[in-house]
């Protein structure tokens, strides 16, 4: 298992890279360029200075997150070729900076979404939180993107880009009529487009799972489960189409079981970048995110460790969003006290699940 965390870049984050590389056990970032609208062409040396940045912070750049789809490709509409031999090009350049995981979603118009970017907790905290019930009333998208952006507090967040909030109705317009069938039908086009080139440079794809994972707004959420995981994996069958495990997005859904989904997958090698976080579930369809701490939630952070343990895991694993706590300002979910203390509290649960089977060894 190799540490890492999410890293905006030097404009957009304010956490620089000289504080990351103190949290023990931590040996990279995981980065993107996040100023690049989906679809465009990543430069080359836009790429390579990134990785310089990081390099001399002594650090490592292998997994970025995310190099984002367009909406043309998730529509499979004609337009979709010119984007994604883009996507092809910039998996090439990123291969050849020596990446080797690209975190990604397939999720329509919106990311990853909550209701709440503050919601305060018992011990005074604040975490993003999700309420279907809050969601269910608000009749226009538009009016959520534009509720969820005057809270951001400056900070743009992943998924929920300006130019892409700026065509919501637009884009819900576009997805009228669209399957979850169909979005299966333009993810596996997409895939075999863009696996010839992962198997050229050594790059592996990690599709993200939906976040929540069902239906928002009647647009369909298709990455939500084992059957989905199972069907990603049959698109294009190749160990560079893999997963990202994300157990907080799963983890949203009480009916999916954490580490009998990373025993399966992570036992067949397609589990590429894993996040591990925790969630209380407060209700039907509602949660919010809580310290990755077991008993501040409602997963087992003990048995997804000892999951990871068992198929002998050696890929990429950040601590995901955390809380914002002693009086730290940032973006949402991602400032450095919380997800430090998640590395830590990972990187011991790892220490003490590997040390324990070792110790079965010997004894057998």
């Amino acid at each position: 298992m190799k540490m890492t965390l999410r890293w905006y870049g030097k404009e957009a984050d304010p956490i620089p890279l000289e504080y990351i590389r103190q949290i023990p056990g931590v040996t990279g970032v995981v980065t993107a360029l996040m100023d690049m609208p989906a679809g465009t062409l990543w430069p080359w040396e836009r790429i390579a200075e990134r990785k310089r940045q990081v390099e001399e912070a002594g650090l490592e750049m292998k997994v970025i997150e995310s190099v984002n789809v367009h909406e043309d490709i998730k529509l499979g509409l004609p337009s979709r070729d010119e984007y994604i031999e883009n996507y092809r090009k910039t998996v090439q350049r990123l291969g050849q900076a020596g990446v080797e995981v690209i975190c990604y979603n397939f999720m329509p118009v919106f990311d990853w979404t909550r209701t709440d970017l503050a919601s305060v907790r018992p011990d005074g905290a604040t975490a993003l939180a999700y309420r279907q019930d809050l969601v269910d009333v608000i009749r226009d998208p538009q009016e959520f993107a534009d509720k969820i952006e005057k809270n951001v507090q400056g900070f743009e967040m992943a998924g929920w880009e300006p130019e892409r909030m700026s065509e919501v109705r637009r884009l819900f317009g576009l997805y009228k009529g669209v399957s979850h069938d169909d979005l299966f039908e333009h993810l596996g086009y997409f895939l075999n487009a863009v696996m010839p080139v992962c198997e050229a440079y050594g790059v592996s794809m990690a599709l993200h799972p939906d976040d929540p994972p069902w239906d928002i707004f009647g647009l369909p959420r298709i990455i939500t489960g084992r059957e989905s995981l199972e069907r990603v994996l049959a698109l294009a069958d190749t160990p560079c189409n893999g997963l990202t495990l994300c157990a907080g997005s799963l983890g949203a859904d009480p009916g999916n079981d954490l580490p009998a989904l990373i025993r399966e997958f992570g036992g067949r090698k397609r589990i590429h970048f894993a996040h591990i976080r925790n969630v209380k579930h407060c209700g039907p369809r509602h949660f919010e995110e809580t310290a990755h701490y077991s008993d501040d939630g409602s997963l087992d952070l003990y048995e997804i460790i000892k999951a990871y343990g068992d198929v002998a895991y050696e890929g990429y694993v950040r601590p995901d969003h955390g809380r914002m706590i002693f009086g730290e300002t940032g973006r949402a979910g991602y400032g450095l006290y919380d997800r430090a203390l998640g590395a830590s509290y990972i990187n011991g649960l790892w220490e003490a699940v590997t040390k324990n089977d070792k110790g079965k060894e010997k004894i057998l």
